[in-house]
């Protein structure tokens, strides 16, 4: 890598950094780009020369994030033990005390990708593929084990879960919950989705 490509590299770390943190302070529509240049300490054109928009830049933060996130998942997951439903429940108590940690900018994530083009540029809500796998192995695991239905839908149960994960992000704006407040109420939802695709007796 050339000291131009390095130098580029550089500014892309500096503008995501400071681009999470204000999304995380302020909120992705507050956050101008140039109060992202004036953080990163870069010009505002290096900011347009490295993203296309500052969807670009708040989808880029999101999938940087939440690599940490999966590696740790994609470690733990073979591992669960016990009935699917409370391996499901385990995956999404893991992603709400990670997601809590900055939750104004995961907030800001789910608020603006409503918005957003669908240009390949960033990422839909909803549409990330190793979560999507993650939950679908689990299921599959049930199948095999039995309490899973073998004609079980299994893509229109990850997107009702999913579905729900996200709806319940509005308890953080509207009451102040915590992630031990939206893991309860997903473990009383995942209850009642799992009850669509149970084994039966």
């Amino acid at each position: 890598m050339g000291v131009r490509d390095t130098q580029k590299q550089a500014t892309r770390g500096r503008v995501l950094a400071a681009a999470r943190d204000l999304f995380d302070a302020a909120g992705f529509e507050a956050t101008t780009t140039r109060q992202i240049a004036d953080r990163a300490g870069v010009a505002v054109g290096s900011v347009f020369t490295t993203f296309a928009s500052k969807a670009e830049i708040l989808s880029q933060v999101m999938v940087d994030r939440l690599e940490a996130l999966y590696a740790e998942l994609e470690r733990v997951a073979p591992h669960l033990r016990g009935p699917t439903v409370d391996r499901l429940r385990s995956l999404m108590a893991i992603h709400y005390s990670f997601e809590m940690r900055r939750a104004r900018l995961f907030v800001a994530y789910i608020a603006a990708s409503y918005g957003w083009p669908l240009d390949g540029a960033v990422t839909p809500l909803g549409q990330n593929k190793r979560l999507q796998e993650m939950l679908g192995e689990q299921l599959r695991r049930g199948i095999e084990a039995g309490d899973v239905r073998p004609d079980a839908d299994v893509p229109l149960f990850i997107e009702a879960l999913l579905a729900a994960y996200f709806w319940n992000y509005r308890r953080v704006v509207q009451e102040g919950a915590d992630a031990a407040a939206l893991t309860a109420i997903m473990d009383r939802q995942l209850g009642l989705l799992f009850e669509g695709v149970a084994a039966r007796p």
